[in-house]
């Protein structure tokens, strides 16, 4: 079955002294950058999405400044794609769909931030469209969330959607694992 490696908004703005910084997302990228080094020894195909805000008042992601650059630990290579986006799922108004039919892709392996946004937008989405997925739990990162008066600790955030994405929609794994579930 034709894989692809979808890397999601592994940006700048995302990591320390960036104005959106995730909970874990130096351990995330890092966990990233070894699931990209393996499908670059495979020979599989690779996506890097790389969010773009434009809607008025954003305050992160904004085009033109550092934040908006994807993360040295995964930075692009000659012939892997980079599809920009302005939503948190990652078909909407985008050539993502395009490239993966065109490479016959069947299955996604998911990575990348927010978990509780564009992580979960995507996967979901891909799973309407048709494709199986595989999200990388440990190779994504979120934030802590608030809901009315409760804070929600982002590894309570990270659990809720991991465990959400997969009972349905995805198989939820490491990327220590990652290999044997692509077999």
């Amino acid at each position: 079955m034709n894989t692809a490696l979808i890397l999601i908004d592994l940006q700048m703005d995302y990591f320390a002294g960036g104005p959106m910084e995730l909970v874990g997302a130096e351990a995330a990228v890092l966990k990233a950058g070894r699931a990209l080094g393996w499908f670059r020894e495979q020979g599989w195909p690779v996506i890097h999405v790389q969010h773009l805000s434009v809607r008025p008042g954003a305050g992160f992601f904004i085009p033109g400044t550092p934040g908006v650059e994807i993360h040295p630990a995964v930075a692009p290579q000659e012939g892997e794609a980079v599809v920009q986006k302005t939503f948190p799922n990652s078909f909407r108004a985008t050539e993502l769909q395009d490239r993966l039919d065109e490479a016959d892709v069947k299955r996604l392996v998911i990575a990348g931030m927010m978990t509780h946004m564009c992580v979960d937008a995507t996967t979901r989405a891909a799973f309407d469209l048709g494709y199986e997925c595989v999200v990388l739990a440990d190779a994504c990162a979120t934030r802590a969330l608030d809901y009315g008066h409760v804070n929600v600790p982002a590894a309570h955030v990270q659990a809720a959607f991991m465990a959400a994405l997969g009972a349905v929609y995805a198989t939820v794994t490491g990327v220590k694992d990652m290999a044997g579930e692509l077999r």
